[in-house]
């Protein structure tokens, strides 16, 4: 018997309309990270990690609401390290784009300028990067570092390493100089005088050196002393080079970097700068089957960037020397986060979101972590010392620290 021509080109024909209407079920997530300027060395590997995420979530299913599949569709936008451009980028995605959550920002003052645009158009940002607290929106997620969850310990451990003496370094923006706010309180009550702690700020992209380092080498004359740095960026390598050609280490004055991670090591003198400091919530180094998983994955995706199920053309992804970090880990795990919060709600309404996502555990590399009701991370920390390649060799293990923003709480003040 014949088949029908007819009929075999109906089917065809609703065979392949059903297939562009299931491939048109996707979800708009926006990406809003400095791609060009002071912060692209620390910003462009958060671009990269977001779609290397978003293609993990497509490759097992996608995001799955009222039990149909949704696959992550990328909108990704350069700032290009400007901060009102941040927010002119995130009205575009929030407002024109209307994507479903947008994962981005690294400095304070990014976060600070695209708040607005968040709360007024109740949109919903997930923030990676460690700060200063003092804040709180329902709209954001801190997925990063609190200061109790890291500037704290850090300045724990260097107490007991026998440190009296404080340099407090940082770019000169919100993060550093309240995060130093909080320091230098902390520090007093710890019992260490205002004449043995200096407080000194650069701008953006400053690379003279010179005149603070030698301010450092003095400080640091008498032993005891310790730098601890804010500095954001690209300014980080003058510095160091700096720091190494004047003679300084990590024997007669370490310095704790708390925006130094892996990433940020592969443009500085690594091996000029073994045995310095970081604290962070995760350390490429760790030893789990989580991490092992997700550094290979990531490193294997950066051979083939893509983003499955999408047509999104990945571009501007260099494989070399790649390495993970702390920032880079509390990016995936906001999308993890985020994703089960959808599913959870069963929509993409922020407010359904927002409310779902409270109590959520994720299992990540570094350990389980836990959202709370003030939208910060119940994490572990960890002290590391770097070593010539680059990495991190663990020294101490802070467990289970809940991400406190407002250090009224955690300093006893009234």
């Amino acid at each position: 018997m014949k088949a029908n021509p007819i009929k075999w080109l109906s089917a065809a024909v609703i065979t392949l309309v059903l297939g562009v209407a299931e491939a048109a079920d996707t979800v708009k997530v926006g990406v809003l990270h400095s791609l060009s300027g002071t912060m692209a060395i620390s910003e462009t590997s958060l671009k990269d990690v977001l779609l290397f995420t978003f293609d993990e979530i497509n490759k097992s299913g996608g995001v799955k609401v009222g039990g149909k599949p949704y696959m992550i569709e990328p909108v990704v936008v350069d700032p290009a390290s400007n901060w009102p451009l941040f927010a002119e980028k995130a009205e575009q995605l929030v407002v024109k784009d209307k994507v479903a959550v947008v994962f981005g920002c690294w400095t304070s003052v990014s976060r600070k300028s695209v708040l607005p645009v968040f709360e007024r158009n109740n949109g919903l940002l997930f923030y990676p990067v460690q700060y200063e607290g003092e804040e709180l929106s329902k709209n954001i997620f801190y997925t990063a570092e609190a200061v109790n969850q890291q500037a704290i310990p850090a300045v724990d451990y260097m107490l007991g390493e026998g440190k009296k003496k404080f340099y407090l370094l940082g770019s000169d923006y919100v993060y550093p100089r309240t995060t130093n706010k909080i320091l230098k309180q902390y520090l007093k009550s710890k019992g260490i005088p205002d004449s043995d702690i200096e407080e000194i700020y650069t701008p953006f992209g400053h690379t003279d050196y010179q005149t603070i380092v030698s301010s450092i080498k003095s400080f640091a004359g008498g032993g005891k002393a310790c730098v601890i740095s804010t500095l954001n960026g690209d300014t980080n390598v003058p510095f160091f080079k700096e720091f190494s050609n004047a003679g300084l280490t990590s024997e007669n004055c370490p310095v704790v970097s708390f925006s130094i991670s892996e990433d940020e090591f592969r443009g500085l003198p690594a091996k000029a700068l073994a045995g310095h400091l970081g604290c962070w919530t995760y350390f490429m180094s760790i030893k789990s089957p989580e991490n092992t998983k997700f550094v290979g994955d990531f490193q294997k995706w950066l051979l083939n960037p893509k983003v499955t199920g999408v047509d999104f053309p990945v571009t501007g992804v260099d494989p070399k020397g790649r390495v993970t970090c702390s920032p880079m880990n509390l990016s995936r795990m906001g999308v993890h986060l985020w994703k089960s919060a959808v599913e959870k709600a069963n929509s993409f309404e922020v407010d359904k979101v927002r409310d779902s996502i409270v109590g959520l555990k994720f299992k990540g590399p570094a350990g389980e972590v836990t959202m709370q009701a003030n939208h910060h991370l119940v994490n572990n920390a960890y002290i590391g010392e770097t070593l010539p390649t680059g990495q991190f060799k663990i020294i101490k293990t802070i467990k289970n620290v809940p991400g406190e923003p407002f250090s009224a709480k955690f300093l006893g003040a009234n």
